[in-house]
């Protein structure tokens, strides 16, 4: 990881699988199409719609104090200025897998291949940018990511090299909070299953040349709760800083340096951290709205476990909105290999696991910014019970090094050794 120390690792061969090979493409895909589907469907619509008024009406609309067809030119001014991140982040993705712009070969070839659904993650990434890698976004990150960070720091206040505290950080999304986290002195593994969410990293940590490189406008697609076209119109500076640059400034008078405390990791949370060479591997495990993803959290709390050190802690906040609170029971019997593989990972799919619109929104809620009842410390002793509580900021001591995070929801004692664990919860 010495020359790139966010490019992503994996553990597994992109093109190998059918599946994978899809999602792949879609994500790519999906950066390729950003202009052309975000000029027809936010700014040629509205033309349309528009000029399906009475003359009277558009004429009327068309003038001041409304200027309509004036903000659709700047709207799409400010879509050509994202579909520029858009295309460096292709670029990028293309390069770190070998692919060409223009592939020869059927097999190899990319384009056309997102979805809808694709088209919204691009979207959706690209928002992400401003809360992430922007100046402004800088209120969202105190929120999110100062309190764990602290919440690290005291932890491990009395390590004298912080470079021996090896930290993973789940759902790692555009790598901000495992880039913080190098920055201070610790060794940290950022883990992530979204394609949209790993080329988008890697660009901001390894593609972008200086602080404000790209304008962003991340409210620009969106016309609905708009009290000023200014606000609509919004422009932020990414990234906010030099990524490099920064981590060489951190790694002045360290024996260790930052590039070599830093490193990626594509694939399944559950399913790469769950194994035996994990084990007892990380001294923190720190998720920022990650495990309402989990569709059986018992699961993810049995990989947490798995992957900490007897003396470790894992450090979390988010909220508990169960991505899959409302799925029903999936079947045991039957069914494709693939959607086996699926069953016993605890994701439902590649790309499916990252921070939605809805979540993005979240953090303005009193809710989230109340981090007394959104964050919770906890370690796991040899053999941990779950307790029902309502969910705060709190440490529940089960021996004289261990804590357990206080969950909302009512298991009783339930014992993690438990083969009866390995259900669907």
């Amino acid at each position: 990881m010495a020359e790139n120390p966010g490019e992503w690792n994996g553990v597994y061969d992109a093109f190998s699988d059918p599946e994978e090979k899809r999602v792949l493409f879609a994500a790519l895909d999906s950066f390729r199409q950003y202009r052309r589907t975000a000029h027809l469907n936010v700014t040629h619509r509205r033309r349309q719609n528009f000029y399906a008024l009475p003359t009277t009406q558009w004429q009327m609309l068309a003038d001041p104090p409304f200027n309509f067809l004036s903000n659709l030119e700047l709207v799409d001014e400010a879509i050509d200025a994202n579909a520029n991140i858009a295309s460096a982040i292709l670029a990028t993705g293309l390069q770190s897998f070998g692919l060409s712009s223009e592939p020869e070969d059927p097999a190899m070839d990319w384009r056309g291949a997102a979805t809808p659904s694709d088209m919204n993650k691009a979207r959706s990434t690209i928002r992400q940018l401003y809360r992430d890698w922007s100046a402004d976004g800088i209120d969202e990150r105190r929120a999110c990511y100062e309190p764990v960070i602290q919440d690290v720091a005291q932890e491990f206040a009395s390590c004298l090299d912080r470079a021996f505290v090896r930290v993973l950080v789940p759902g790692a999304g555009l790598g901000r909070l495992v880039f913080e986290l190098c920055r201070r002195g610790y060794t940290v593994e950022g883990n992530e299953i979204s394609y949209h969410q790993l080329i988008a990293s890697n660009w901001a940590l390894n593609h972008t040349t200086h602080a404000g490189q790209f304008d962003l406008y991340p409210f620009a697609l969106e016309f609905s709760n708009v009290v000023r076209r200014d606000d609509q119109l919004r422009v932020v500076k990414v990234p906010d800083v030099h990524p490099g640059l920064e981590l060489e400034k951190a790694s002045e008078g360290k024996q260790v340096h930052a590039f070599e405390r830093m490193s990626m990791m594509a694939a399944d949370f559950v399913t790469i951290y769950g194994d035996e060479n994990h084990r007892s591997m990380f001294d923190a495990v720190v998720t920022v709205f990650f495990i309402d993803t989990a569709p059986n959290f018992i699961r993810y709390i049995e990989v947490v476990r798995n992957c900490l050190k007897s003396t470790g802690v894992w450090i979390n906040l988010g909220p508990l909105l169960w991505h899959f609170g409302d799925r029903g029971p999936t079947s045991r019997n039957g069914g494709t290999e693939t959607e086996a593989k699926k069953q016993r990972s605890g994701i439902e799919e590649p790309g499916s696991i990252e921070l939605t619109e809805e979540e993005q929104e979240k953090i303005d809620e009193p809710n989230v910014r109340d981090h007394g009842d959104m964050y919770n410390l906890c370690a796991f002793p040899e053999r941990a019970h779950i307790c029902s509580c309502q969910v705060q900021h709190t440490v529940r001591k089960f021996g004289d090094e261990s804590r357990l995070i206080a969950v909302d929801v009512d298991l009783g004692d339930f014992d993690l050794d438990e083969e009866a664990a390995r259900g669907e919860a």
